[in-house]
């Protein structure tokens, strides 16, 4: 880069300029004031070329308050033939990702309301309680040997023997776990993995950037009290939710693509880590063959590991889950279902749906069909419901979280 310098001379005009403006402000109603610095673009907006400086996209708040069941149009979701979906539990704004406890009780992280919550069942109703709140997005729960694991954006706390001792002080393991600092696509979604490690993603700091640093966009793995860190891959955007495929025990994940590449493009993905140091694209290679049209570089997607799907273009594909149980016919058995939040950043509205990802084991010939529908009218493009997460129960049902709503419903299925 070309060095500037000024002039002896420049300067001495520059000064003298400045103090002929100085001898002009004689009173104080004649002083100009200086220009305010334009506030900078919120983060969304990165990367938002300008063909897109018209467009009217943006993301959607969530609905923050309490909704009775009485107000949840449950009857408009349609599943298969024999399925039946009911809210199951209601009261938790901002529900997202769960846990279940050893003794039954389901922990929910949050993202924007900063709670996490306790749902207790006592077989006719669910009661739920606030386990800690004023966290920044403690959207990532666990649970492992009898202790529930929060992780927010800037701390992780280990609440130990928490479902039979409901005020137990956490242990603060924050300082172990090395957390960098960025908040954009930095909430989590965590997990115990088959091995016992604690997986956990970091996001990418932006929509589209280079990497300021290469703590991000990367999934890592740890040992249960935080030491031990492996980075498994990188090139991940922003993954929140994966799960281990009940026959390899590979692990598979969601991935959101950037925005602001027009409405077709890119693609979410679910991907699978066939083997750890992969390299899944961001930011200069999408869903394993879109060149970026900013951040570019020569040969961009060379030796970019390709998905096993691709989930919608903006569709934000949240939660997934292997189903293993023995509730759903067979052929669903070992099927990935996906959430899929909905797109914001996208003229004609997708996702807000549960689908499910049939495939062989090593992540071939996939095929994506829908699995509960309803939640959004295409014809007018409203919605009323945002499914995010996951969790099957011991009996095969299946619950999923709906941020928007912050309710939870349960997916039964009986033979007819």
């Amino acid at each position: 880069m070309k060095q500037r310098s000024i002039s002896l001379a420049s300067m001495t005009v520059i000064a003298s300029s400045l103090l002929a403006l100085q001898g002009c402000a004689t009173d104080s109603s004649s002083k100009a004031e200086a220009p305010k610095a334009a506030a900078p673009a919120p983060a969304w907006k990165q990367g938002m070329g300008p063909d897109m400086a018209s467009s009217k996209l943006a993301p959607m708040a969530g609905k923050m308050t309490v909704t009775p069941a009485s107000e949840i149009p449950i009857d408009k979701l349609k599943l298969p033939p024999g399925f039946k979906i009911e809210v199951w539990a209601t009261g938790m704004p901002g529900a997202r990702a769960m846990a279940r406890g050893d003794n039954g009780k389901i922990y929910i992280g949050t993202r924007a309301i900063g709670r996490v919550y306790e749902l207790s069942d006592n077989g006719k109703e669910r009661t739920n309680r606030v386990v800690v709140d004023k966290l920044v997005q403690p959207a990532g729960v666990a649970f492992k040997n009898g202790s529930l694991y929060v992780m927010a954006i800037n701390k992780v706390l280990r609440y130990d023997g928490i479902e039979k001792n409901p005020t137990v002080a956490p242990v603060d393991l924050t300082a172990k776990f090395n957390l960098p600092p960025e908040q954009h696509h930095n909430w989590k979604y965590i997990a115990f993995g088959p091995d016992g490690k604690l997986y956990v993603p970091f996001g990418a700091p932006c929509n589209i950037c280079e990497l300021p640093t290469q703590e991000y966009a990367q999934i890592r793995r740890y040992n249960p009290d935080g030491s031990g860190m492996e980075v498994l891959a990188r090139g991940v955007r922003n993954s929140v939710g994966f799960d281990w495929h009940p026959v390899t025990k590979q692990l598979w994940f969601t991935n959101h693509g950037r925005d602001w590449m027009g409405d077709d493009k890119p693609n979410d993905t679910l991907s699978r880590m066939q083997k750890t140091g992969l390299n899944y694209g961001f930011p200069h290679c999408h869903q394993g063959n879109i060149p970026d049209d900013v951040m570019k570089k020569d040969n961009p997607c060379a030796g970019v590991e390709q998905p096993v799907a691709l989930m919608g273009p903006h569709a934000a594909v949240m939660g997934m889950k292997f189903y293993t149980g023995n509730m759903f016919p067979a052929e669903y058995k070992n099927a990935a279902f996906v959430a899929r939040k909905g797109s914001w950043n996208r003229n004609q509205k997708i996702g807000y749906d549960v689908v499910m990802v049939k495939s062989s084991a090593d992540g071939k010939n996939a095929k994506v069909t829908p699995f509960i529908t309803g939640f959004m009218n295409p014809a007018d493009q409203s919605f009323w419901g945002r499914p995010a997460y996951l969790l099957q129960m011991p009996d095969g049902s299946m619950l999923i979280s709906d941020e928007q709503l912050g309710a939870i419903y349960r997916v039964t299925y009986k033979k007819k």
